[in-house]
């Protein structure tokens, strides 16, 4: 059983709700990236979206477009992502791993060579935002010959039979954009969240999470009511924006930033 199965049955199981932070690889650089998964884990985060750093990351605000633009200007390459999961693998055997970015970066390094490479990092799967199901065939079929969960995304304006397609070619689990725009935008509309995550349900037994708008416990927790997950990610980068690139981040910055996903858990953990 593959680490994002194992921990989304036993949410499942124990009835709990998936918790995802999305943060930037090298923001604020490689060694604080891994000091701040390790603590996400350790304050509630059942799996950890890993971004990868592309200069032109058209789904996203201006949050996490200024995060990537921190990294870029560091020097970070997808090699230099991976190598943060493997350095997070010498500790944490156990959380699950999805690399989420663009796929400019990937047809560079090559498929074969990129999906080598994810393996031996310990990578568990891979969201590439701009590569629809219907053009990765290629990708998608190496990725799950390798045991890598390949997710894709789901909007308010995908329609059935779409939708219906893309569910069947996802594993791991689907993540359902809350809202029309990018990263970061507010979300208001919760009544046609929970219509179109009951249409889902319809479509797959895969865990499915909520995405984009969620900005604090009270968020997190209405809309994990509706799902069985979420993913926090402008709100967290934001935080992350505060710090300096350091080796000498210490404890107290970490929990500083890493607050609002303490939060966040404290808030969804009251579902009953």
């Amino acid at each position: 059983m593959s680490r994002i199965a194992a921990v989304t049955e036993k949410a499942r199981q124990e009835g709990n709700k998936l918790l995802i932070p999305y943060l930037v690889a090298g923001d604020p650089g490689l060694l604080e990236t891994v000091k701040l998964m390790h603590a996400l884990v350790a304050n509630g985060a059942d799996v950890i979206e890993l971004g990868i750093p592309f200069s032109d990351p058209a789904s996203d605000g201006p949050i996490i477009q200024r995060g990537v633009e921190r990294s870029l200007a560091r020097g970070t390459t997808l090699v230099d992502s991976l190598e943060v999961v493997r350095e997070f693998r010498q500790i944490d055997q156990a959380t699950p791993i999805v690399l989420m970015g663009y796929l400019n970066p990937i047809e560079i390094m090559g498929y074969e060579i990129f999906i080598q490479n994810a393996t031996k990092a310990g990578v568990d799967g891979v969201l590439v935002v701009d590569m629809p199901p219907a053009e990765s065939t290629e990708l998608h079929g190496q990725l799950q010959a390798a045991g890598i969960d390949t997710i894709y995304l789901v909007s308010p304006t995908t329609n059935a039979d779409r939708a219906a397609f893309i569910a069947e070619y996802s594993s791991g689990y689907l993540y359902y954009i809350s809202l029309k725009g990018v990263t970061g935008a507010a979300l208001t509309d919760y009544e046609s969240v929970r219509k179109n995550i009951e249409a889902l349900r319809k479509l797959t037994d895969l865990p499915i999470v909520i995405g984009f708008g969620i900005k604090d416990g009270t968020s997190a927790r209405a809309m994990a009511e509706l799902s069985d997950g979420v993913v926090i990610g402008s709100a967290l980068v934001a935080k992350i924006a505060k710090l300096a690139a350091s080796e000498g981040i210490s404890e107290e910055q970490i929990s500083f930033t890493i607050a609002i996903i303490k939060e966040a858990r404290k808030e969804i953990n009251k579902i009953v």
